[in-house]
């Protein structure tokens, strides 16, 4: 049991008047943003460090989050990202020996509010049927008018730029220095375990802040460019779109996840949208139109591409479909080396049916 004297009364409050009630976990005081929710039933620490999450405070679907606890190699940031977390059973005790700490002590060392003992399936359900919306936890305020005009105050995540946030502020290098294979990466909230991806086939990469100018990252002179996930709308970022634009003359090997997904889309006029409920958690499923074959992958995403807008383009080839609802997961540019997922191949955590889009990465360097 997570239950401790420490603990106290907490509320969450949706945007649409939702009301529950439950017990603190990890650090007191109160947290908003936009409500989400992941279907994995593992991996949450690496879920609470992707930077894709920023801004938005994440219910976990599985019933026990925390019973394994925590430790340095299961991270994908340098800190926790999500602003809030909503759990079922946030456990205090674990069972892993070589475990770091727990969750509780976890979340209070990176200021995570939460909230636990709420129906996390009957929430999952209100989302799914309501959409993504703006609520706050708080473990010192209850009185709901007063959380009412502090949720009023929370900026819609429709048209919110985060990327340039999560950003790194330096560039970086990784790899082999003396590797052929030279590849650009744009961060735009990028995963660690996504560079280690790029790394573990020998490539020297060096990672570039978001605003970075094209003239900056050709002067790394690099064989391929790589755009990366990241949290928040794309359609704002007039500046990396511009800056794939550049990019994409080159007529280098390019590859996009996620964020990097929907920038490659922009930059050849598919607008995206916000989605009603987004795709988080490690059990989606994929098929992949030019092999056949169906990947289970990982996903976290609140925007899309614009199905329609995909299908009329005549220099855009389609590569993967969600096959739970019909949404674009991959595209391809037909007259450049250039292609993109909307999922996560790293799988960090998840299944790794999807890996081998960074060995197409590669090969696609090597030919160009």
């Amino acid at each position: 049991m997570s239950a401790t004297t420490s603990q106290k009364n907490a509320v969450l409050l949706l945007a649409d008047g939702t009301v529950h009630y439950g017990k603190s976990f990890g650090k007191i005081g109160t947290t908003s943003g936009e409500i989400c929710f992941n279907t994995g039933m593992t991996g949450y620490q690496e879920v609470f460090t992707d930077p894709s999450y920023f801004g938005q405070v994440l219910i976990m679907n599985s019933v026990h989050i925390g019973n394994y606890g925590v430790m340095d190699a299961d991270v994908e940031s340098d800190s926790v990202k999500i602003r809030g977390l909503i759990g079922r059973n946030l456990e205090d005790q674990f069972s892993r020996k070589m475990a770091k700490g727990s969750l509780d002590e976890y979340l209070k060392a990176n200021n995570i509010i939460c909230i636990e003992n709420v129906d996390t399936r009957s929430l999952v359900a209100h989302v799914r049927r309501k959409g993504a919306m703006n609520c706050i936890i708080s473990s010192e305020v209850t009185d709901i008018d007063q959380l009412k005009s502090m949720l009023a105050e929370v900026p819609s995540m429709d048209g919110l730029e985060l990327a340039s946030v999560v950003s790194t502020e330096k560039e970086y290098e990784l790899g082999d220095a003396k590797s052929d294979i030279k590849i650009a990466v744009l961060d735009y909230g990028v995963k660690q375990h996504i560079l280690q991806c790029m790394v573990d086939r020998g490539a020297h990469i060096k990672v570039f802040p978001a605003k970075t100018s094209f003239e900056k990252l050709k002067a790394f002179n690099p064989n391929g460019y790589f755009l990366s996930n990241g949290p928040g709308d794309p359609a704002p970022m007039d500046y990396a779109v511009a800056t794939v634009k550049e990019i994409l003359k080159e007529k280098k090997a390019v590859f996009g996840i996620c964020l990097g997904h929907q920038l490659l889309a922009l930059a050849n006029d598919i607008p995206t949208f916000k989605m009603h409920h987004g795709h988080r958690g490690l059990n989606h499923p994929v098929k992949n139109i030019i092999s056949g074959r169906c990947e289970i992958t990982t996903q976290n995403h609140g925007f899309g591409v614009d199905p329609e807008a995909v299908k009329k383009a005549s220099n855009i080839e389609i590569t993967h479909v969600n096959l739970n609802d019909d949404s674009i997961e991959g595209i391809r540019i037909k007259d450049k080396p250039a292609f993109s997922v909307q999922y996560h191949p790293e799988s960090t955590p998840g299944p790794h049916d999807s890996r081998y889009l960074f060995d197409d990465f590669i090969e696609l360097i090597r030919k160009n």
